[in-house]
C-alpha cells in the first residue's frame, strides 16, 4: 500500500526547515528554546544565526515572557519546547503576557501527543489543543506531515498574533508531496472525495484516516476525509458543506476527545447542521510508556483501529 512505502519524516523536521527559511529572509526572527534545541528542531537556525536564538535553559514560564518583551519591539519571536511544557507549564504566561495583549509570538510545540513513545504519560501531552483553544484570538494549527509544518510555520510568520503550532516527534508518512499542494491557514482540505460519511481528521491521524477509508472502500462505503491543520479558526463552512452531503462525521485526533478538534466539529455541527458525530482519540485517559508505534495502534488511532471505530459507529 501506498502508506508503507511513502517515506516518513517528523513534523518538526518541517519546524526546523521553516525557521531555516525564515531566518534568511527576515531578521526580525528569532528563536527560543528551553534547554532541548536539539530536540524540538530549532539547533539548525541556532547553528545559522547564533545571534538570534536564545536559550532560556529549563524556565519555560520565563521563556515566554523574555517572547512577550520581544514582540513589543517589533520582533517576531518563535519560542519552542515539548508541548506539555509550552502548553502546560508555561499556560499562564502564554495566557497573561501573550493571550491577552495579544502580541505577535508564535509557540513551536514539539513532541506532542502519544508519539513521544517511551518518554511516558508525564510527557505525552494530549490536552494542548485544548488549553490553546480557550484562550482568546490564538490560533491553533496542528499539520499532517512535514510539508505542511513547514507550510503552516511559513504562514504563522505572515500572520500578526499568536499561533500555535503543534508538531510530533515519530516520523509519519509524507502525504502532501505533490505539485498542487497549497495551503492557507484556516483552511481545511478535502483530501478524499467520498458520500457515506465524514472523517475529519488532524495530524497523524490524518494519513491513518487515508489508509482507514481504503478499508471501508473494500466494504463499499465511500469515506469522505477532510485534512484539518488550522483547528482554530475551524473551516466550518468546508465541514458543514462535507455534512450536508454525507450526513454523518467522524473526528480523528492524537489528543484527547476533550475540548480538542472532535469538540471544535461538534460545537459547528450544532450550531450550524446537526449530524451525529463519533469523536476518535484518547478517551479521558492518560497514556503510558511504550514505543510510537505500539500505543497508536493500543489506542486505535493507526488506520485499522479507526477503520474499526468506523464500522462499530455506522452500526
Amino acid at each position: 500500500m501506498a502508506e508503507n512505502t511513502a517515506k516518513k519524516i517528523a513534523t518538526r523536521e518541517g519546524y526546523g526547515d521553516a525557521l531555516l527559511e525564515l531566518g534568511a529572509k527576515n531578521p526580525d526572527i528569532v528563536v527560543l528554546d528551553a534547554d532541548l534545541a536539539e530536540a524540538t528542531k530549532t539547533g539548525v537556525f541556532k547553528k545559522a544565526f547564533p545571534d538570534r536564538h536564545i536559550d532560556c535553559g529549563i524556565a519555560e514560564g520565563n521563556m515566554v515572557g523574555v517572547a512577550a518583551g520581544l514582540a513589543t519591539t517589533g520582533k517576531i519571536p518563535f519560542v519552542s519546547s515539548f508541548a506539555m511544557f509550552a502548553a502546560g507549564r508555561a499556560f499562564e504566561q502564554v495566557r497573561n503576557s501573550v493571550g491577552y495583549p495579544h502580541l505577535n509570538v508564535k509557540i513551536g510545540a514539539t513532541h506532542a501527543g502519544i508519539t513521544v513513545g517511551e518518554d511516558g504519560a508525564s510527557h505525552q501531552c494530549n490536552e494542548d489543543i485544548a488549553l490553546m483553544r480557550t484562550i482568546p484570538g490564538m490560533v491553533v494549527m496542528c499539520p499532517a506531515d512535514s510539508i505542511e509544518a513547514k507550510a503552516a510555520v511559513l504562514a504563522a510568520a505572515e500572520y500578526e498574533g499568536p499561533v500555535y503550532l503543534r508538531f510530533g516527534r515519530a516520523a509519519c508518512p509524507v502525504i502532501n508531496d505533490r505539485p498542487d499542494y497549497h495551503f492557507e491557514m484556516g483552511k481545511g482540505t478535502v483530501v478524499r472525495e467520498g458520500t457515506d460519511l465524514t472523517i475529519v481528521a488532524t495530524g497523524i491521524c490524518v494519513g491513518n484516516s487515508l489508509e482507514a477509508a481504503k478499508m471501508l472502500a473494500a466494504d463499499g462505503i465511500n469515506a469522505e476525509v477532510i485534512n484539518i491543520c488550522t483547528i482554530k479558526p475551524l473551516d466550518e463552512e468546508l465541514i458543514i458543506k462535507s455534512a450536508k452531503k454525507t450526513g454523518k462525521i467522524v473526528t480523528a485526533e492524537e489528543h484527547s476527545v476533550i475540548g480538542g478538534l472532535g469538540s471544535a466539529v461538534c460545537d459547528a455541527v450544532c450550531k450550524s447542521y446537526p449530524v451525529p458525530v463519533m469523536k476518535i482519540g484518547l478517551q479521558d485517559v492518560f497514556g503510558e510508556s511504550g514505543s510510537a508505534e505500539a500505543l497508536v495502534e493500543k489506542y486505535k488511532l493507526d488506520g485499522k483501529g479507526i477503520y474499526e471505530q468506523i464500522k462499530g459507529f455506522l452500526k
